[in-house]
């Protein structure tokens, strides 16, 4: 495979990135960095799980005390809570019934409290995902959904993952759901995988979403008769060669290497990053403008927190992030 400059400036992104994370944790103020594209434009987290939405989907979802944690209940809740993948909606449900268990649901009742608060203007559904709608027979898009997750349920999907004895295996169930394509099914099985109902090796298996296509275009010439998926391993592997070539001091997730989820997602942002850095190279989607500005969020950041059978340590403090300025102004200058 012949790389481009692009792929050098992909292990500059993902440790400046990671700076930015753990500068936000210290100093929730700011600023965080020099780099101007970094820090005007939205990009996620070098690592997945540090993205705030995953945050809150472990924490308040998958993992708090007073929600129950059979695999009924986790199935449904994370799978509740993906679909529409906005904080804000899962807080307004919530605020409503209460905590919102599948013993105890009311889909129709759901149903009305979301047409509503499409009726007032709100959005109920994240913009980070194409959401087809699953063929159940509904005029809105959200009771289809509401009725696939009734089925899932009713079929007992739950424990069925549980039996299914790979991360890849579990991505082929869920991609046999109507209204659940490739790149969706990756995301609810890493996801899934988050949570106490599954625990398969993140490292094993990889899709690559229509994003990390756009960026291996950029990083590479070409993939030498490779799958994006065989390239994306191939990135994982290597990190620590790569980023000690070319002098980047990385700084792991509390230890935790890069797996290829957090490649591909990777692969993504650097196809946005290079827009502005690289416009030369024009990848496969054709675009050329980066849509999302940042904003930083009034909500306080919480401490971090993992999945507890990662086993990260993240109450140890981080005493490698140079302070701003100690770095170069910019990845392409």
């Amino acid at each position: 495979m012949q790389i481009t400059e692009v792929f050098d400036l992909y292990w500059k992104f993902a440790a400046e990135r990671q700076r930015i994370y753990f500068r936000r944790l210290a100093d929730p103020e700011g600023p965080w960095t020099d780099d101007q594209v970094l820090a005007n434009y939205r990009f996620t987290n070098s690592y997945r799980a540090s993205d705030r939405v995953s945050q809150y989907l472990i924490r308040e979802v998958q993992y708090r005390s007073d929600r129950p944690s059979t695999p009924d209940e986790l199935f449904f809740r994370t799978i509740l809570f993906k679909i529409f993948n906005r904080i804000d909606t899962w807080e307004v449900l919530e605020a409503k019934f209460g905590p919102l268990t599948w013993a105890n649901v009311d889909l129709n009742r759901i149903d009305a409290t979301l047409s509503m608060l499409m009726q007032s203007g709100r959005r109920i559904y994240s913009a980070a995902y194409i959401m087809p709608s699953p063929r159940y027979g509904h005029a809105r898009k959200h009771a289809n959904h509401l009725a696939l997750i009734a089925d899932m349920m009713d079929q007992r999907l739950s424990q069925r993952l549980q039996q299914l004895p790979t991360l890849e295996a579990v991505y082929e169930a869920l991609l046999r759901w109507s209204g659940i394509g490739p790149f969706l099914a990756f995301q609810y099985a890493i996801d899934l995988n988050y949570s106490a109902l599954l625990d398969h090796d993140e490292a094993a298996f990889v899709v690559a979403g229509p994003g990390a296509l756009d960026g291996l275009a950029k990083c590479f010439e070409n993939l030498d008769g490779q799958s994006p998926e065989e390239v994306i391993h191939w990135i994982c592997d290597q990190q620590e060669s790569a980023l000690g070539a070319r002098g980047i001091d990385f700084r792991t997730l509390y230890g935790r290497r890069l797996q290829p989820i957090d490649c591909q997602n990777l692969l993504c942002e650097i196809s946005k990053y290079a827009r502005v850095s690289h416009p030369q190279f024009a990848g496969i989607s054709g675009r050329t403008r980066i849509k999302q500005s940042f904003r930083a969020t009034l909500r306080p950041i919480p401490a971090p927190m993992f999945p507890p059978k990662w086993g990260l340590d993240v109450t140890t403090p981080d005493l490698t992030i140079p302070a701003l300025g100690m770095h170069k102004r910019s990845l392409f200058a």
